[in-house]
């Protein structure tokens, strides 16, 4: 055979390429696996950005909790007031002290305390009882009944009901929409959806470093002492002659924390 003849059944160089592109058009896009990866990654960005976005307002208000370097955050809030004032100075249910802020954030009062455990009164509650619940460490959101109803109302509602040493209580005549008030510290705002309402709060309910009587009770104490579906009633009128001053120390036979009736003023 001659040295030029071909081999019968080698394939064309040609041949072997077209072969392979056709196995490779054969297969194909794998559009399906590409489709579920993408939904995946989707899926997963729209989770992680709802959780940001959800979560970004408790993110926000952690920087407003106490710390061993920052006792008290609510220094920082805009418009805060603070004062200091002597604990643990009673007075009969009889009397009335005259108050040296409107509302009070501190002072003698009432040897009951008002029920403060996520309490949403919806009639004005004598001022003296509520004074002492801040004593308690609880955090107070009073209101103007003729500037906030509704929504706004609601608003209010949903940052206590519920919420341990919280209550909240119409103030007629409160001269803003919304006054805040712990043991010691004042906010006022003009708007329920004001963002320094949950700074407060954040801030100061049961902050240890900021009210005087720590662990101490915000459960209700019933029929007798304080009913919170019976509560004292506001009183409008300013303080007469008769009223104690804010460095009165105490009348006698007033209840104390403990439950124990003193004989002598309270110091």
């Amino acid at each position: 055979m001659a040295s030029g003849t071909k081999k019968k059944g080698a394939p064309k160089k040609g041949s072997v390429k077209a072969a392979r592109g056709s196995v490779v058009s054969k297969k194909g896009v794998p559009w399906g696996t590409i489709i579920s990866v993408v939904a995946v990654v989707a899926l997963a960005a729209v989770v992680v950005t709802y959780y940001l976005v959800q979560s970004a307002p408790k993110r926000a208000l952690a920087s407003w909790a106490p710390t061993a370097d920052n006792p008290d955050p609510s220094l920082s809030i805009p418009g805060i007031v603070t004062g200091q004032y002597q604990a643990s100075v009673h007075i009969l249910p009889t009397e009335r002290v005259a108050y040296d802020h409107n509302p009070p954030y501190g002072g003698p009062h009432d040897s009951y305390w008002a029920a403060c455990n996520g309490v949403v009164y919806p009639v004005a509650v004598r001022t003296e009882n509520m004074v002492h619940s801040l004593e308690h460490g609880a955090v107070w959101i009073a209101y103007n009944p003729d500037q906030v109803s509704g929504d706004a109302l609601n608003t209010l509602k949903s940052k206590v009901e519920g919420k341990p040493y919280t209550m909240m209580s119409p103030y007629p005549g409160l001269d803003s929409a919304v006054s805040l008030q712990s043991w010691g510290h004042q906010l006022k705002v003009g708007s329920a959806t004001d963002e320094r309402i949950d700074q407060f709060i954040t801030a100061l309910r049961t902050n240890q470093n900021t009210y005087p009587e720590v662990g101490a009770s915000c459960d209700a104490l019933g029929a007798g002492a304080f009913d919170p579906d019976n509560p004292p009633p506001f009183d409008p009128t300013p303080p007469g002659p008769d009223a104690k001053p804010m460095d009165y120390q105490g009348s006698a036979g007033t209840q104390q924390d403990t439950g124990m009736p003193s004989s002598a003023p309270t110091s």
